[in-house]
C-alpha cells in the first residue's frame, strides 16, 4: 500500500508534466504540461491506462526487490 507509480515527461531535461497514482491525476508543470494534464485528466480511459501501471508494474515488481 506505500507504493506509488509516477510518470514523469521531460523536455530538455524540464519536468513538463506527472501522473502520480497518490493523486490519481496528471499534474501539469510548465504552459504546456498543464494543458495536456487537463485533457488527459478528462479522458477516463487514459487515468484507467495510467492506475493500472501501478498494479501491473510495480506490485509485480515489489517482490522481487
Amino acid at each position: 500500500n506505500d507504493i506509488e507509480y509516477i510518470k514523469s515527461y521531460y523536455f530538455n531535461k524540464l519536468e513538463i508534466i506527472r501522473f502520480s497514482s497518490s493523486l490519481g491525476k496528471f499534474v501539469g508543470y510548465t504552459e504546456l504540461g498543464v494543458k495536456n494534464a487537463e485533457r488527459w485528466n478528462k479522458d477516463p480511459s487514459e487515468l484507467a491506462v495510467r492506475k493500472a501501471e501501478k498494479e501491473t508494474y510495480c506490485k509485480h515488481n515489489v517482490d522481487v526487490d
